[in-house]
């Protein structure tokens, strides 16, 4: 790192950081960017992902953030969840392929384990050409397997659409296999939705971890604060959730999105479309080390360059023609 940039971001970052870190630590923002708040959460006011600079420079400040915001929202880990119900009011649906990612699946697991105050279940989709990771799964989650040729690119939208038929809550939470959440996570979610909301992402940071602090989480060590990590904003996937009425309303995901990217975006679109969306973050997750998949470091996967193919069509014309997909059109 230059001297210019830790002097360009001791002038211009740090005095924003030091004005919130101890009181609204959501509002902590890079110097060219916008927010909008609702009292609760903010709302990034630009398109895609951004990394806070900060952090990048002087990592002692992702260090401080990290700590703070997990302090108000702590990750419990634990092997079964005491939230648990047959009648859950939230689902999670997380799909996952093969065995390399295994242990990031089992951690994030353990952390939805941990939720409390409402009750929840969660279902693991995976979509391969035979079954690998089932006997690996904690007793408590439901287990769906979707066969596919064993050289078809993998289709998250897909398994978020399979693991539909399977959810018993009225409120989904389409979850990757890689990142930790608070306890409260599911709470907060299911407490916006009876605000009226449908369509919803609390997402404020993503903390990235580094291999080296991950594969120690993975042997069993406890989360730390004081480790250094990417502190990601404006993720539009990841971790989101809906009604299960409203999912079904606008199709779902789409399910020609095959490969990495694009389909969180195109999703958001006919979110907005519907109307209902609660966009304000105020909760961190820490997102867990995994090599990139196939496609992201290039930016020019095959998903990718559809999405800005079909931004033309207005998102009214997409939510027909998903709805009367065979998965959606015989829904009750």
């Amino acid at each position: 790192m230059s001297l210019r940039q830790r002097a360009g971001a001791l002038v211009y970052d740090w005095p924003n950081f030091l004005r919130h870190i101890g009181g609204d630590w959501t509002r902590i923002r890079n110097r060219d960017e916008r927010i909008v708040s609702d009292g609760r959460g903010v709302r990034c006011e630009w398109a895609f992902t951004s990394n806070l600079h900060l952090p990048a420079v002087y990592p002692s400040a992702g260090h401080w953030l990290m700590r703070r915001a997990l302090a108000q929202w702590p990750i419990a880990m634990r092997e079964t969840p005491a939230a648990l119900s047959a009648t859950p009011e939230v689902t999670f649906l997380i799909g996952h392929r093969g065995v390399e990612r295994l242990p990031n699946l089992l951690a994030t697991l353990r952390s939805i384990a941990g939720q409390e105050g409402v009750g929840i279940e969660c279902i693991v989709i995976e979509q391969s050409a035979r079954r690998e990771i089932e006997r690996e799964l904690p007793s408590w989650v439901r287990y769906l397997h979707t066969p596919v040729a064993a050289d078809f690119d993998y289709c998250r939208a897909a398994t978020f659409n399979d693991g539909l038929q399977l959810a018993r809550g009225s409120v989904l939470v389409l979850h990757d296999n890689d990142m930790l959440l608070p306890s409260k996570y599911a709470f907060e979610l299911a407490a916006r939705a009876r605000d009226g909301a449908h369509f919803i992402d609390l997402k404020r940071f993503i903390f990235y971890l580094e291999e080296a602090e991950t594969r120690r989480i993975f042997d069993g060590g406890a989360l730390r604060t004081d480790v250094d990590s990417s502190v990601v904003q404006n993720l539009r996937g990841g971790s989101v959730a809906a009604t299960t009425a409203a999912y079904r309303a606008i199709g779902g995901f789409d399910e020609e999105f095959v490969g990495w990217g694009g389909e969180d975006n195109e999703f958001w679109e006919r979110a907005e479309e519907h109307g209902g969306v609660y966009a304000f973050g105020y909760l961190p997750i820490v997102h867990l080390w995994h090599r990139p998949q196939k496609g992201k470091e290039t930016r020019d996967a095959p998903a990718q360059r559809r999405y800005y193919e079909i931004r033309s069509i207005p998102p009214a014309e997409r939510i027909t023609r998903l709805t009367r997909s065979a998965k959606f059109s015989n829904e009750k």
